[in-house]
């Protein structure tokens, strides 16, 4: 508050006063930087005057329909925080507020009728389009325009206390020690989040944020389990699957001798020497995968149909159902460029526009173009680089001491995708950047179009950055390899790449572990990074004890959040439920580790909003935005993915293609289905003398692929067993995409957005709203008219008029 103790400071900017003094000893002059804090306090009257301007739902009446109840809340209060520490938020019928309807609504307190998040919001509102230089026609305005230009160095509205120390002042609610003690403390981990109170202290925006987290991780447990239950399964049974067991035999794989997978260099080697890692295959190359990925995709399908629901009814309980969007103002960047007007078709005033129509069509193209140019090219480079890496990394003589303890497949694979790592992190800044430059360049005209924009294209690189390693090992390596007599070269210098012995599946799951991982912990100690900078920071500007700097100097010695808040939270979010969902196949434990990261983010997003930064400037949300249509892009994405995976990357088709039919008469003497022999029907025969130039065996080697063997009319030409496999990969794909699909329509057909009940009590409550509003008004009309009436009655003095109003 002022000084007086009675007006709230709603808002607060800080600029620098630079005062010139005198000094004699040097004879100069000296700049002395003096921090000026200008306090802004927002009277009833503006209050009242900007809440009907922003449509701003205020309460008429206590809300006294019963709460419904389901099995599920009764489950869940037991971890949500106590309600004699944060007390429930009263529920109210509500209206758009009316200034001349200001006797309707429950106006107990003039000062506590509207909360801090909304007098700070309105506050921002006026600020952002306040006017501050006007030169003939062409009009400045706007604080965000001043802080770009350095004009003043932060604008915030006031944290109501400090984070771990408990106001002693009798009126201040605490909000933030209170979210800090229940929701960003560590042992408050295993709690349900506060999110009336989240919205209250922070806004709409960010409890749809934080709502949309939490469901994630709740939904995200049912997921780990079962992979969790998959990946013991492949565990428990990797001894006894027929393919290690043959591998591991030395009197079948240790009979077996492959040919090199490199020119010149590369050894031959015995096919017994693959054991733990055929054994490490068997993990995650199993039937419980198969299970697993199709349970995946109803498991998303669900995610995203009940996260509807639920934030329907978010919706219903802030009151943002039938919120008002307005119409936006033009951002600054576009209104300095702007050249042409036309007329607004809705309100018919005259608006600025930067180009004609097709001006801004050849923009937009421009700026589509550079997104699938820049896609493409690291496409292209990252395919040479991966396979040159690779190489190199495999028989450089710095892995030798490791022979040991990992196979050469194993070191390649693991430093191959530590790099991959190190290269996705040093892009991320770059992409950023580039994604910025095109958006900046195609001149959206409001906020939320350039956000929208701008999320589009950071999503697009950043999931060509994180997920082309991962779709490079799972659908292009080793599948154009040729055989050994005549490899494939890319450029005619660099030969092809080749899976491990036992597939590229291993590899795989190598690569999403190592990534996820390191993308997790990468992100945490970038929020280190910020703690220790924030204490760099209060050290080198405090001048004194926490209890006599003012609550807004304290504010000031905090992080700002950035122009696009929430965006990389997001981000971060959506990347990892690629991972969880894309290339789940190939790694049942991708959701045990998003789980224990999403633990850990959001006490972590909490502790940073509530300790680390400013007071954020409340927005209204209703949804997720921009994200959702991304989401449910990336499920439809993930039914292809994981069944190709299934298909192309693991062994599966070919053995059940071999059990049941190739194990059995005409192409084998025995009568049972059996999976005995599947490894010598997997290998093909190479005679040494057709070998180039370019290697020098000197005995008779095999190699995987079904092709035909030597002194056949079609010697090296696939066989009729290939085409028999890939006739079942594509059949199983079709199949499989086709049910995943179809179930997945049924489920979103089947689930409504909103709850019937929800419904209901919508109409309900909008009915009793208009009902309260309507005698309200009629009670006040006559309690205006009652003064008219006594009059006419005095002055009227026939018996028989009977006035009734």
């Amino acid at each position: 508050f002022f000084n007086d103790g009675k007006r709230r400071i709603d808002f607060v900017l800080v600029y620098e006063d630079e005062s010139k003094n005198a000094s004699e000893k040097k004879g100069s002059v000296m700049r002395r930087r003096k921090l000026v804090y200008v306090k802004v306090h927002m009277p009833f009257e503006v209050l009242c005057t900007y809440a009907e301007v922003l449509h701003i739902k205020l309460p008429i009446q206590p809300n006294d329909l019963a709460q419904q109840s389901s099995a599920y809340n009764c489950f869940t209060r037991h971890f949500y925080p106590s309600e004699d520490v944060i007390a429930k938020e009263p529920d109210f019928f509500t209206a758009p507020f009316r200034k001349d309807q200001l006797k309707c609504f429950c106006v107990k307190d003039r000062e506590q009728f509207f909360t801090p998040a909304v007098r700070s919001r309105m506050a921002y509102y006026i600020l952002s389009r306040a006017p501050y230089d006007i030169k003939g026609s062409v009009k400045k305005f706007g604080i965000s325009k001043l802080l770009d230009g350095g004009v003043y160095k932060a604008a915030y509205p006031l944290h109501d206390s400090r984070f771990n120390v408990k106001s002693k002042e009798p009126d201040c609610p605490n909000e933030r020690f209170l979210l800090y003690n229940e929701w960003a403390h560590p042992k408050s981990f295993y709690k349900m989040q506060p999110l009336d109170l989240i919205r209250k202290y922070f806004g709409e925006k960010i409890g749809i944020y934080f709502a949309w987290l939490g469901f994630y991780t709740v939904m995200l447990t049912l997921a780990a389990a079962v992979g969790l239950g998959c990946f013991i399964y492949g565990y428990t049974t990797r001894e006894s699957s027929t393919w290690s067991k043959e591998v591991c035999d030395p009197q079948i794989g240790g009979e077996i001798i492959m040919c090199p997978q490199c020119d010149q260099i590369c050894p031959y080697w015995r096919l017994n020497t693959t054991c733990e890692s055929s054994k490490r295959l068997c993990i995650f190359d199993n039937y419980g995968t198969l299970v697993f990925a199709i349970f995946m995709s109803v498991w998303v399908t669900l995610f995203l149909e009940f996260w509807k629901r639920y934030q329907a009814e978010l919706e219903h309980d802030w009151d943002t159902v039938e919120f008002l969007q307005q119409e936006e103002q033009l951002r600054p960047e576009y209104e300095a460029k702007c050249v042409y007007e036309r007329v607004n078709p809705v309100t018919q005033v005259c608006v600025s526009l930067y180009a004609a129509p097709l001006f801004r069509c050849i923009h937009l193209s421009c700026g589509i173009t550079s997104v699938v140019g820049v896609i493409v090219y690291r496409l292209a480079m990252f395919i040479n680089f991966s396979a040159k890496l690779r190489t190199d990394l495999k028989y450089t003589k710095e892995l030798e001491p490791f022979k040991e303890y990992v196979t050469p497949q194993m070191a390649t694979s693991i430093t191959a995708s530590i790099i991959s790592l190190i290269i996705i992190m040093i892009l991320n800044n770059f992409y950023e950047k580039v994604a910025i430059w095109i958006t900046d360049f195609e001149l959206p005209r409001t906020k939320t179009e350039y956000e929208n924009s701008l999320t589009l294209k950071m999503f697009l690189f950043q999931f060509v950055n994180y997920y082309s390693s991962c779709f490079y090992i799972a659908f292009f390596k080793g599948k154009v390899v040729g055989y050994p007599g005549q490899p494939v070269y890319w450029f005619g210098a660099f030969r092809n790449e080749e899976c491990d012995p036992g597939g590229c599946l291993t590899e795989l799951t190598t690569q999403l572990s190592i990534i996820m991982t390191g993308k997790a912990v990468w992100n945490n100690i970038q929020e280190v990074l910020l703690w220790v900078k924030n204490l760099i920071f209060r050290h080198c500007t405090q001048v004194g004890s926490e209890k006599v700097i003012p609550r807004w100097e304290q504010d000031y010695q905090l992080q700002p959040i950035g122009k696009l808040g929430l965006f990389y939270e997001y981000l971060e979010m959506v990347i990892q439920f690629g991972f969880v969902t894309l290339f789940v196949a190939s790694f049942p434990l991708a959701p045990l580790l998003a789980l224990f990261n999403n633990l850990c983010e959001i006490r972590v997003d909490a502790w940073k909003f509530t300790t680390q930064s400013r007071r954020v400037v409340p927005e209204k949300a209703q949804d997720i935005g921009a994200w959702q249509p991304i989401l449910q892009g990336v499920a439809i994405l993930a039914v292809a993915t994981n069944a190709a995976i299934i298909a192309f990357t693991s062994d599966m088709i070919p053995r059940l293609v071999y059990y049941w039919a190739i194990s059995v008469s005409p192409h084998s003497d025995g009568s049972n289905h059996t999976m005995t022999g599947f490894i010598n029907s997997s290998l093909s025969v190479f005679n040494i003398t057709d070998f180039n130039g370019n290697s020098n065996p000197n005995v008779d080697t095999l190699y995987r692929d079904f092709r035909n063997p030597p002194n056949h009319p079609n010697q090296y030409e696939y066989s009729i067993h290939y085409w028999h496999v890939i006739a079942a990969k594509l059949a199983f794909m079709i199949v499989v995409e086709h049910i995943v699909y179809f179930t997945k329509f049924m489920l979103s057909y089947m689930i409504p957005d909103v709850p019937e009940a929800l419904k209901e009590q919508i109409k309900r409550e909008r009915y009793l709203t208009q009902v309260i509003l309507h005698e309200t008004n009629i009670k006040h009309f006559k309690e205006l008219m009652k003064p008219v009436a006594d009059n006419l009655q005095d002055e009227i003095e026939e018996s028989e008029l009977n006035l009734r109003l």
